[in-house]
């Protein structure tokens, strides 16, 4: 697990040193930074996504390269939905909205798969629904 907390833990420095923006296999991608509260610790977690920007809208996907649990952050945001958010060099408090099936869920993953090929793939090493979360400014 240390490993996947150092390799988070560079993406981050990298976001806040760039103004959101990092290369590797993120380059070019709308990256945020998510802040939870742990449902059991009560810690803050920061981690790195590749987000979806729908208009005014922005969104993650809980897709842990499609494994067949959701992720930590994820359990977190449901347990406590308001969240930090920092995108670019914005930081705000938003309220994590889980879009977990219907065509308004369908339609942002097919977009996001647009975008972002990859995701076809966590969608396709999965038997469970990937939650798309809409991140609503505060």
């Amino acid at each position: 697990m240390s490993d996947m907390n150092d390799f988070n833990q560079g993406v981050i420095e990298e976001f806040r040193a760039n103004d959101g923006k990092v290369g590797g296999g993120f380059a070019g991608a709308p990256m945020v930074l998510l802040t939870t509260t742990g449902a059991k610790s009560g810690e803050t977690r920061v981690n790195p996504l590749v987000a979806l920007v729908d208009g005014d809208d922005l969104y993650v996907f809980a897709s842990k390269a499609g494994a067949p649990t959701s992720p930590d952050w994820y359990h977190n945001l449901v347990a406590n939905p308001q969240v930090e958010v920092e995108f670019g060099n914005e930081r705000f408090s938003a309220t994590a909205v889980p879009i977990t099936s219907g065509p308004e869920r369908d339609r942002l993953y097919a977009a996001q798969v647009a975008v972002q090929p990859g995701f076809a793939d966590y969608e396709k090493a999965t038997t469970r629904v990937i939650p798309v979360v809409e991140l609503r400014r505060a």
